[in-house]
Parts: C-alpha cells; sequence; structure tokens
C-alpha cells in the first residue's frame, strides 16, 4: 500500500519504508510499530514524511517487492533526502545481507540516505 502526505511541493520528500513480520497473534501490530516509530523519529528529526510505502513481509529480494520498487522509482525520479526504515532487516533478511548493501549502495548512489528509526540505531545512517 502506498499513500502520499500533504505537504509543500518544495520540500525535500523523505519515504517511510515498512515491511514488518506479521505475528499469528496480532498480525498488523510489528507494522504498526514500525509506522509509529518512523513518524516519531521523523518528529525528532524535523523531517517531513512525504510517503509511506509498504509492503507485506515475506520476500526476501526487496527487487521483488512492489512497494521497494515504488522507493526506487521514487529515488531514481529525484527529489528524494531519506528514507526511514526500522532496520536493516526490513530492507532485506540478514540471511541475505548482500541484499541489503546492494539496495543502499544503490540508493546513496542516487543521493537518498536510509536512516533507521528503531532506538538502538537511530543514531546510525547507513554507510
Amino acid at each position: 500500500m502506498i499513500s502520499d502526505a500533504t505537504s509543500p511541493e518544495s520540500a525535500a520528500r523523505v519515504v517511510l519504508y515498512v515491511c514488518a513480520d506479521r505475528g499469528r497473534q496480532m498480525p498488523s501490530l510489528a507494522a504498526e510499530r514500525a509506522l509509529a516509530e518512523g513518524r516519531a523519529f521523523a518528529e525528532r528529526h524535523e523531517l517531513t514524511i512525504t510517503v509511506v510505502v509498504t509492503d507485506r513481509y515475506g520476500e526476501p529480494d526487496p527487487a521483488r517487492r512492489p512497494g521497494w520498487l515504488k522507493v526506487r522509482a521514487l529515488a531514481a525520479a529525484g527529489g528524494v533526502e531519506a528514507v526511514l526504515v526500522r532496520w536493516p532487516a526490513a530492507i532485506a533478511p540478514d540471511v541475505v545481507r548482500e541484499y541489503q548493501d546492494r539496495e543502499t549502495r544503490w540508493l546513496q548512489d542516487h543521493g537518498v540516505q536510509v536512516r533507521y528509526t528503531w532506538a538502538p540505531l537511530a543514531k546510525v545512517t547507513a554507510r
């Protein structure tokens, strides 16, 4: 699901990307937490989220997810300052770290920072 927030066109675009595991008892809890955490992070850092992009959890290769392809398209079009994700595993599972690295490098090559919103990583910008 993709939604656009209302903001001035001149503002740099910050994309919040949510791809979270769905638990059996509370299937939407992880995604809700990632969304709330991302919004709180943006507020603390005076960033305006202009687009929220979500994907269903399960596909390890982000290049095969419709939401992540939207993130790439936005970055390729320009005007995206940063992509906010909860942690690196939201981009790709840790067991396929090469996908995390590939996608992070691709965004950086297009002038886009990857910033983590989970408190222990919140001061880290992907390199």
